[in-house]
């Protein structure tokens, strides 16, 4: 089943003695067929897992740059059901884990159970939805674990100990651990005491710990990789997507550029968490 992708990839990694790389895009940004593309194209420059932004008119964790992305696929057109489209043609090239990261108000505009049912379908292998805790996150979070989709759940340096164990129990896929207070957004260095606190996390059972947030460069990808499980990479892929097609969109030479710059950039994050 689809649902065991994110299980079976993290498997496979720890027998090679890698750790996994995450990257994130925006769905739509610049358009859905050069995401098509971008994505293509980091599964095959050594991505393990790949984040698709569902994008939305108001991303309360997101910084500046994922909020531009977010207004220029919006601006394209871009929606759930052209996203759910792309995942489902995705999937005949692309044998990597797809996991969307949204937030509640599209899913909720949709409806939990056509959404879930329709993930299912395309081939969704997990589901983050940032802006809902588990427990008030049930009516969307159990129509999707009923549809064999990992709810991968998030937590933070302020998260206690006791509410830790609950999202270690509770999440699927992969603990996804936000490594700073505040929103997305490439820093020039990681918070400090993250990696005591991942350790914790894995200490309270065995899903994987993966870090995101602020994490921006090959450097940052080694640290974490000595310590977590995987690496989430989002706002530092979507500035080289906005560099290469800054203002110039529809110009299939700045789409060509974003995608090689992106894919060269995966390499680069890539080749500390093989070795």
């Amino acid at each position: 089943m689809a649902a065991g992708r994110i299980e079976a990839c993290f498997s496979a990694l720890r027998e090679k003695g890698e750790k996994a790389l995450i990257p994130f895009l925006t769905a739509g940004d610049p358009d859905l067929e050069t995401t098509e593309a971008l994505v293509v194209a980091m599964a095959e420059a050594g991505a393990d897992i790949i984040e698709l932004g569902i994008p939305f008119s108001d991303p309360s964790a997101e910084g500046p740059t994922i909020q531009r992305s977010s207004a220029r696929a919006l601006e394209r057109g871009t929606s759930l059901r052209t996203i759910l489209d792309l995942v489902g043609r995705l999937r005949e090239r692309v044998k990597q884990p797809l996991v969307l990261m949204g937030y509640a108000n599209p899913i909720h505009a949709m409806g939990a159970e056509i959404f879930a049912k329709r993930a299912s379908e395309v081939g969704v292998d997990g589901v983050i939805i940032p802006d809902l805790t588990p427990e008030d996150g049930a009516p969307y979070l159990d129509p999707i674990r009923a549809a064999g989709i990992d709810t991968i759940l998030l937590a933070a340096p302020t998260t206690s100990e006791e509410r830790l164990t609950m999202l270690v129990e509770q999440t699927q896929g992969f603990l996804y651990y936000v490594s700073l207070q505040g929103v997305t957004g490439a820093r020039a260095s990681l918070s400090a005491g993250i990696e005591e606190k991942v350790r914790l996390a894995q200490s309270l059972g065995d899903v994987p710990v993966c870090v995101g947030f602020g994490v921006g460069t090959k450097e940052h990808a080694e640290e974490i990789g000595a310590f977590a499980d995987g690496v989430v990479v989002g706002s530092a892929i979507v500035d080289r997507i906005e560099e290469a097609c800054g203002g110039l969109e529809n110009a299939g030479a700045a789409k060509r550029a974003a995608v090689d710059a992106v894919a060269q950039f995966i390499r680069e994050l890539k080749e500390p968490l093989s070795r």
